[in-house]
C-alpha cells in the first residue's frame, strides 16, 4: 500500500478463521503441518495483540471455527483434497479439544461465533454475510488458517461480495513456507489489501 491505512471501527470486523487447537496447539492433529509457518510469522502472538487493539477500538470480533459431527456425515462419503486430510486425521470433531478455539483467543462477551462452517469458504455454509450486512460492516480483516485455503477462499468471496477485504500477512499460516509466500505474493494482492497487523493497529489508534 502506498497510502496509510484508514479504518472506521464501527464498520469493521475482524474475522478469525479456524484458530483451533488442531491447528494452533502442540498435540493438535494438524499442528505439525503448520508450526513452521506459525513460527516464521509469529501469527498467534500477532493475532492476540491485534484482537486486543481491535476490541479496545470497538471493532466487531468474529470467530469462524470449523467443526464436524463424529463420523463426518456432513461430507461426501469419498472426500478428497484438503478435507480428506481432515477426515483421515480425525481433526475438528465437534465437542472435542481439537475443535476448540485456542485459549489465547477464546471468545469474549460481545464477540460473535460464526456457526455452520463445514468447508473452506467461511461465507459458503454460514450466516457470516447475514451478520456482516445486518451490522453495517463494510470492511473485513482476515487472519487464520490456512493462508492458501480457507483464508484465501473467504478473501475471494468477500471481495466478490463487495466488502473491503484486508488480510493480515503476519497472522496467517499454511502447511509450507513456499505455499504461504506464494499466496501472499501472487493471490492476495488481487483480492485484498495485504498488510501486517501493526498497520491495522496503527489505523485503529488513529481512528
Amino acid at each position: 500500500m502506498t497510502e496509510p491505512l484508514t479504518l472506521d471501527p464501527a464498520t469493521t470486523a475482524v474475522v478469525l478463521i479456524e484458530y483451533q487447537n488442531d491447528f494452533t496447539t502442540e498435540g493438535g492433529v494438524l499442528h505439525d503441518a503448520v508450526s513452521e509457518v506459525m513460527a516464521k510469522t509469529g501469527m498467534l502472538a500477532n493475532t492476540v495483540a491485534l484482537v486486543e487493539a481491535a476490541r479496545a477500538a470497538g471493532v466487531t470480533i468474529m470467530h469462524a471455527p470449523i467443526a464436524f459431527a463424529e463420523g463426518y456425515h456432513e461430507l461426501s462419503r469419498h472426500p478428497y483434497g484438503i478435507l480428506k486430510g481432515v477426515v483421515d486425521g480425525g481433526a475438528f470433531v465437534q465437542g472435542g479439544w481439537g475443535a476448540r478455539i485456542v485459549e489465547d483467543l477464546a471468545p469474549r462477551a460481545g464477540d460473535i461465533v460464526v456457526e455452520g462452517k463445514r468447508g473452506l469458504d467461511t461465507f459458503a455454509s454460514t450466516n457470516l454475510d447475514f451478520i456482516l450486512r445486518g451490522k453495517g460492516i463494510t470492511t473485513i480483516v482476515l487472519g487464520g488458517f490456512l493462508t492458501n485455503c480457507c483464508v484465501e477462499s473467504t478473501m475471494r468471496t468477500g471481495y466478490e461480495n463487495g466488502y473491503r477485504v484486508i488480510t493480515l500477512t503476519d497472522c496467517l499460516a499454511a502447511t509450507s513456507v513456499a505455499e504461504h509466500d506464494n499466496a501472499l505474493a501472487h493471490d492476495f494482492p488481487m483480492f485484498s489489501l495485504p498488510v501486517p497487523s501493526s498497520a491495522v493497529i496503527s489505523a485503529l489508534r488513529a481512528a
